[in-house]
Order: structure tokens, then C-alpha cells, then sequence
């Protein structure tokens, strides 16, 4: 059967080009918190903040996309859900370097960078993810692995969280680096939102 209007598969190109983004992203957080410097934290958020605009302008270019293309490679609704669960992820890997500079944080808890070097492992198996859609690959096995991502982020976050209450920080501090690690947390979880978006994709095409 020869299809006589073709489906607009630019979307691909743009779903990875938002991917790449959130890695960079991702990176720049994890670098930081590897290599820890106070006096550097302003240039970082503001680099994270320029990413984090660039991926809102992206996201925009999508949806603006979608609402003039008559044949979608997929639902319009996953379109949708996949560009604001992508868009979810750096919102809050932005949303954690900017509480690191309101809240003064000198000294971040060494699970944060734990915390952040699952976020990027987490982006990174996207990015493999997103750049098959449309092609015959192994993406289920990348979502798969973001989920485990993200049940080891739990379990940091719980102890790490646990180890808080144990170490005798007066409670503003206590407070503060317990608000930072819920926030990369949260992170994680809205990665396995795109790979659970990516799943839904995957059968709805099968």
C-alpha cells in the first residue's frame, strides 16, 4: 500500500536533538559535584540555565511542529508526553544546581554526587533510546536500564536521607541538603517517566 501523504518523521531528528540537550545538561551537573567548587557555583547554574532555556525553546519548536503536521509518526498525546516528560528532567537537574546557589551550599552531601552521576547514566540510556525510535532497535533495553537507574536513586536517596538525621547538622543545614537530595531524586523519576513514555511508544507501534 503506498502511502500517499508520508508521516512527518522530522520529529525524530528533534526528540534527539532534545536527548542531547539534557545530557549536556546532566553532564555539567555531575561534573561539578565530582568537582566541588563554591566560588565556580554561579558560572555552573548559569551554565545548567542557559541549557535548560535552550531545551524550552526546543520543546516549543515541537509542539508548535505537531499542531502543523497533518500525519504524526506516532499519537499526537505521546508526542506530546514524551517532549514534556524530556523537558521534566532537565526542569529539575536545573531546578537542583539553582537550590545549591539560593541555598548557599557549601558543602553538598556525597550522595548528591552519587545522585547526579545516575542522572546522567540515566540521560545518557534516553538518548540511545530516543535516537532508535523509528528504527528496528533494542530501545526497551535502554528504558529498562533507566528504571534500574532509578530504583538505585531510591535507595541512595532513602540512606543518604537516613545518614542526614544521624549526623548532627543544625536543622536549617539539615534541611537544605535534605531538600537537594529529593530534588535530584525526583530527577530520576521523571527520566523513568520518558522511558515508561518510550515503552508506551514501542507497544502502541509494535
Amino acid at each position: 500500500m503506498v502511502r500517499l501523504i508520508p508521516r512527518e518523521t522530522k520529529f525524530f531528528d528533534m526528540f534527539a536533538e532534545v536527548a542531547n540537550n539534557l545530557v549536556s545538561g546532566a553532564q555539567v551537573l555531575s561534573d561539578f559535584l565530582h568537582h566541588y567548587d563554591y566560588q565556580k557555583l554561579p558560572h555552573m547554574v548559569e551554565k545548567i540555565k542557559e541549557i535548560e532555556h535552550h531545551g524550552d525553546e526546543m520543546t516549543h519548536r515541537i509542539l508548535v511542529k505537531l499542531n502543523q503536521t497533518f500525519i504524526t509518526p506516532f499519537d499526537r498525546e505521546d508526542i506530546h508526553m514524551l517532549t514534556s516528560s524530556l523537558d521534566d528532567v532537565l526542569d529539575f537537574i536545573y531546578g537542583a544546581s539553582d537550590r545549591l546557589l539560593t541555598y548557599k551550599i557549601t558543602t553538598p552531601s556525597p550522595s548528591a554526587k552519587v545522585l547526579a552521576a545516575i542522572i546522567l547514566k540515566q540521560s545518557e540510556e534516553l538518548g540511545k533510546a530516543v535516537s532508535m525510535l523509528g528504527r528496528n532497535g533494542r530501545l526497551m533495553e535502554h528504558c529498562v536500564e533507566v528504571n534500574r537507574l532509578e530504583n538505585e536513586a531510591d535507595q541512595v536517596a532513602r540512606e543518604a536521607i537516613g545518614r542526614l538525621f544521624d549526623g548532627g547538622h543544625d536543622p536549617i543545614t539539615l534541611i537544605k541538603l535534605k531538600e537537594l537530595l529529593e530534588i535530584l531524586e525526583t530527577a530520576t523519576d521523571k527520566a523513568e517517566d520518558v522511558a515508561n513514555v518510550l515503552e508506551t511508544v514501542v507497544l502502541k507501534n509494535a
